[in-house]
C-alpha cells in the first residue's frame, strides 16, 4: 500500500480494520485535492476557480436512510421516537462489507477537529473515497496544525464510500443508501450518497448526543459578534437564512451552521460555510458570492454555462438545494478563533410559508422554549430527498430533529436555562412570505429583515411600541423607521382579510397539534405560552 502526506505513522488505516487498500493519501491541501479530483473526473472547475461537483440522485440528505445502533446504552439514552435502530449485529456486518468493499482503492483521510474548543472538541478521522469528499470535509471542518498531524489520534472515524450499497435484509436498513452510526465504538458508516453534506451533519449528531452531559448546548445555528461583544445566535433550518444574515459587513462571523454554548460562551462546532447558493447574487449576498467565486469554494449541482464555465446561480435545474462550501476565513470579517463570549440575543428564524407570521416579534423565556421545541419552518426543495418544488410546513424541533440523539425536552430546557442565566432577549423572525401564502404573496424583503435585526441586535428596538398578537400572543413592533408599516402587521398585507384570518387560525392549529406531544415535559409557563384560538376569537 502506498501512503503520501502528513500522518501518524503509529496510527494508520489498519486500525480501523481498513488493509489491501491501493493508496491512502492524507491530508492533502485543495491543490492537491483539486488535482486529484480533475484528473479522475469527478469535478470541473468554475470560471473563478471553484472546485463543482454534481451529486447525482440524491441532491440532499436522505434522513430516512440514517440509522442508530441500539445498544445498552443507546437504548435508554437516544430519543427513539426520532431515530431508527439496527442491532450491533446488522452493524457489524455493514462494517464489515465496508472494509471488503474499500480493497483495492484509493482513498483519501483527512485528520480534523469538531469543535473549536479544546475542551470539548473532537478528534475527527474521515477517509473518502472521491477526492472532492475530502476537499469538502477539510473545508467545512476545523484543521489542525501540520505538528498536530504527526501524533494524532482520532475519537470518531467516519468512512464515506459513495460506490457501496446497503443491502436491506442482510444490514438491516431500508434501502442501497445507508448512514450508519454506532456511539460506542464512535464509528459513522455513509454509503450510497455522493452528497457530501451527509458526513458534516454526522459529526454534527455526534456532539449533539455527547456535549450535553458535558454542560454544553449543541445548536444547529449560525452566530456573529457585534464591536461591543454581543453575540448572537440565529436558529434555523436549511434555507431559512442562518448562513445569509449571520454574514454581516458590520459584525464578526463566528459560524453558519454548528455552535455550542456553554459556560464559556458560544464556540464554532465547523472551520467553513455551507450555504444554500440558488439565486446567489454580488448584491445581495456580496461576502458569500465572493467566497463562491474562488479557488478553494466547493460548488454542489451548480449550473455551469457550457462555454465559459461562469456559475448560474439562478439555474435550479438539478436542484434548489445547490450549495457552496467554502473555508471560514473566505469571509473577511469572520473569526479566527471560532469563539465569542455569552450571546445578547437569541433569534429563531422560520421561513413561513402561510405569510401570517410578522417580520420580527419578541419572545418571552417561556415562549422562546415553546418555538424553540415546535421549530416551525417551511421545507425548501431539494433540502431533503423526495420534496416537491414547492416548500412545505414543516415542524422540526430544536430547528434540527434530523439531528438530534437525545430527547428534544433535553436540549429545550438547556437552552431555556441558559436564556434566563444571561439574561438573553429572544425573537422570532419570519423570512418567508408576506402578502399572502406561498403561491399568492412574495418572500419578504431582505432589506426589512436586515434592518429589523440590526435594531433588534444593537438594542434600538427594545424601545419601540409593540402590539400583542391576537393568534401567537407574542410581542410584536408596531413602527420602526425605515421599515414600512403595513409589513410589521400581516393582515395589512393581504388583500383578503378574512383569508388571512382563517389561514393564521390553521396555523395556531397546527401549533397546537404538534405540540401535544411535548406537554407532558413542560410545565405550565411553557403551556401557556402556545398560541390560543381563544384569543384570536376576541
Amino acid at each position: 500500500m502506498q501512503e503520501t502526506g502528513l500522518r501518524n505513522g503509529a496510527f494508520g488505516a489498519d486500525k480501523f480494520g481498513l488493509k489491501n487498500l491501493k493508496t491512502v493519501h492524507w491530508n492533502l491541501g485543495a491543490p492537491q485535492l483539486y488535482q486529484h479530483s480533475l484528473t479522475a473526473g469527478e469535478a470541473v472547475l468554475s470560471a473563478e476557480g471553484a472546485l463543482c461537483a454534481d451529486t447525482g440522485e440524491f441532491t440532499g440528505r436522505s434522513p430516512k436512510d440514517k440509522f442508530t445502533v441500539r445498544d445498552a446504552t443507546t437504548d435508554k439514552n437516544m430519543w427513539w421516537a426520532g431515530n431508527q435502530s439496527i442491532t450491533s449485529e446488522q452493524f457489524a456486518a455493514l462494517y464489515a462489507d465496508f472494509l471488503k468493499h474499500a480493497e483495492g482503492m484509493t482513498l483519501y483521510a483527512q485528520d480534523l477537529y469538531g469543535g473549536a474548543d479544546p475542551s470539548f472538541q473532537i478528534k475527527t478521522r474521515v477517509f473518502t473515497e472521491l477526492a472532492w469528499h475530502s476537499l469538502f470535509i477539510r473545508t467545512l471542518l476545523i484543521r489542525p496544525e501540520a505538528q498536530a498531524l504527526k501524533d494524532f489520534v482520532p475519537e470518531l472515524t467516519i468512512i464515506d464510500l459513495p460506490s457501496f450499497r446497503a443491502d436491506p435484509k442482510r444490514h438491516g436498513v431500508r434501502s442501497e443508501n445507508v448512514v450508519a452510526i454506532d456511539f460506542a465504538r464512535k464509528i459513522v458508516l455513509i454509503g450510497g450518497s455522493y452528497y457530501a453534506g451527509e458526513m458534516k451533519k454526522s459529526v454534527f449528531t455526534t456532539l449533539n448526543y455527547y456535549l450535553p452531559a458535558k454542560g454544553v448546548l449543541p445548536m444547529h445555528c449560525s452566530a456573529n459578534v457585534g464591536p461591543k461583544g454581543d453575540t448572537a445566535i440565529f436558529f434555523g433550518l436549511s434555507g431559512t437564512g442562518k448562513t445569509t444574515l449571520s454574514a454581516d459587513p458590520n459584525r464578526t462571523l463566528i459560524g453558519d451552521d454548528e455552535h455550542g454554548w456553554g459556560s464559556d460562551g458560544v464556540f464554532n462546532f465547523e472551520g467553513g460555510c455551507y450555504a444554500k447558493c440558488i439565486k446567489l447574487s454580488k448584491e445581495a449576498e456580496p461576502q458569500i458570492f465572493a467566497a463562491s467565486s474562488r479557488f478553494g469554494a466547493v460548488l454542489e449541482n451548480v449550473v455551469l454555462d457550457e462555454n465559459t464555465r461562469v456559475p448560474d446561480f439562478d439555474d435550479g435545474s438539478k436542484t434548489e438545494n445547490t450549495r457552496s462550501a467554502y473555508p471560514l476565513d473566505f469571509i473577511p470579517n469572520a473569526s479566527r478563533t471560532g469563539r465569542a463570549g455569552q450571546p445578547k440575543n437569541v433569534v429563531m428564524l422560520a421561513a413561513d410559508a402561510f405569510g401570517v407570521l410578522p417580520p420580527i416579534a419578541k419572545l418571552s423565556p417561556a415562549q422562546a422554549m415553546y418555538h424553540f421545541l415546535s421549530g416551525y419552518t417551511a421545507k425548501v426543495a431539494g433540502t431533503e430527498r423526495g420534496l416537491g418544488n414547492e416548500p412545505q410546513p414543516e415542524f422540526s424541533t430544536c430547528f434540527g430533529s434530523p439531528f438530534l440523539p437525545l430527547d428534544p425536552s433535553v436540549y429545550g430546557n438547556m437552552l431555556r436555562e441558559l436564556i434566563a442565566k444571561h439574561n438573553v432577549d429572544c425573537w422570532l423572525v419570519n423570512t418567508g412570505w408576506t402578502g399572502g401564502k406561498y403561491g399568492t404573496g412574495s418572500r419578504m424583503p431582505i432589506k426589512v429583515t436586515r434592518a429589523l435585526l440590526t435594531a433588534a441586535l444593537d438594542g434600538s428596538l427594545r424601545n419601540v411600541e409593540f402590539r400583542t398578537d391576537k393568534y401567537f400572543g407574542f410581542a410584536v413592533p408596531t413602527a420602526l423607521p425605515g421599515v414600512p408599516s403595513e409589513i410589521l402587521n400581516p393582515v395589512n398585507t393581504w388583500k383578503d382579510k378574512a383569508e388571512f384570518d382563517k389561514t393564521a387560525r390553521a396555523l395556531v392549529g397546527m401549533f397546537q397539534k404538534n405540540f401535544a406531544k411535548f406537554e407532558a415535559q413542560v410545565d405550565a409557563e411553557v403551556r401557556a405560552a402556545a398560541p390560543d384560538l381563544k384569543l384570536a376569537a376576541e
